[in-house]
C-alpha cells in the first residue's frame, strides 16, 4: 500500500513538473515520496532484528 502511494506521488510530481502546474507543490510531493521511501526502508530494516 505504501509503495502505491509513493508511485502516485511520483506520478503527480512528474505531471506537475512537465505541465508546470502547482509551482512549489510538485517539489513538496517529491520530498514526501522520498521521505516515505526512506521511512519504509528504515522500518523494514528494524523489523529483521
Amino acid at each position: 500500500m505504501l509503495w502505491t502511494i509513493v508511485v502516485i506521488l511520483l506520478v503527480l510530481w512528474a505531471l506537475g513538473l512537465i505541465g508546470s502546474i502547482g509551482g512549489g507543490l510538485v517539489h513538496i510531493l517529491l520530498v514526501v515520496a522520498v521521505i516515505m521511501i526512506a521511512f519504509n526502508l528504515l522500518s523494514r530494516g528494524r523489523g529483521i532484528n
